[in-house]
């Protein structure tokens, strides 16, 4: 056995000695080369395995955000059809609007009409008194518009003597007068008011300032009724006692007689219907 394992080394000792030194230098060299490409190739594996793994993580986080967008999307287009449909009732609610605001503007105008229409009747009647009462002081007889409507004072001077209620023989002749401007004014009512001073009254059957003022105003009502025609369905008659005087100090301005000219409520409602039927104001 011995010999066998001599005789085998002594051949592979042969046989090694047979190639050349040259060839081995080859075969070392290209397994060199051989090992360095291989160690470049691992190095470039490894590296396109780290960029494999840093793509896979982009790319799924590409993919959460993908469906986050999608997600978000389907929100805003489920947003935007309740966002088009709040804007058409909101532009509904404003076209409803705006048609209100309109028939307010439009009812405000018809009624700034028929007070236009109103104010300039006054106008006339104020004008058509002040014509036929002529040049009478001031401080006796005045005619003014408040609110839209008309007053004629008339001092007790000129109507009555002191603290008595008969209608002197001058006030016939104003009442006169001023029943033919009233009766040409059938569209208006009126009524009569007996002012009188705060100085305690009574005699004979009258009681206090409270009779002698209602006394005053049915004389007056009296006279345009019995002596000028004057249509007792349009008037009132009215007594105000102390309470409502127009001076703190000058007690004779206090009493007076105060015819008070309105528009029956029926007539201004017809003038705010023709308003309404003005072409000018339905433009």
């Amino acid at each position: 056995m011995k010999k066998f394992i001599l005789g085998f080394i002594g051949m592979a000792v042969l046989l090694s000695s047979c190639v050349s030194q040259k060839k081995y230098a080859e075969l070392e060299s290209q397994q060199k080369e051989t090992q360095d490409l291989l160690n470049s190739a691992t190095v470039k594996l490894n590296t396109c395995l780290e960029e494999k793994a840093t793509a896979d993580a982009r790319l799924q986080t590409l993919a959460d955000q993908n469906d986050f967008l999608k997600a978000n999307n389907q929100e805003l287009i489920n947003n935007m059809g309740n966002l088009t449909t709040l804007t058409a009732k909101g532009a509904e609610n404003l076209e409803k609007s705006l048609e209100s605001l309109q028939e307010k503007d439009l009812t405000i105008r018809k009624l700034q009409n028929a007070i236009t229409r109103r104010d300039s009747v006054n106008l006339a009647l104020v004008q058509s008194l002040k014509g036929v009462l002529g040049n009478l002081d001031d401080q006796d007889i005045e005619i003014n518009v408040e609110k839209g409507v008309v007053f004629i004072s008339i001092s007790d001077k000129l109507l009555f003597s002191s603290g008595s209620y008969n209608v002197t023989a001058r006030a016939k002749e104003i009442l006169g007068k001023v029943a033919q401007v009233v009766n040409n004014k059938p569209d208006f009512e009126f009524m009569v008011e007996g002012h009188t001073d705060d100085v305690p009254y009574r005699k004979g059957v009258l009681l206090d300032n409270w009779d002698l003022s209602v006394k005053r105003a049915t004389a007056v009502v009296r006279i345009l009724q019995n002596d000028y025609r004057v249509d007792p369905k349009r008037m009132t008659a009215a007594g105000r006692s102390q309470y409502i005087p127009i001076s703190p100090t000058e007690k004779s301005k206090n009493r007076r007689t105060r015819i008070v000219v309105l528009p029956k409520i029926d007539q201004f409602y017809s003038m705010i219907e023709e308003g309404m039927k003005d072409p000018a104001i339905n433009d």
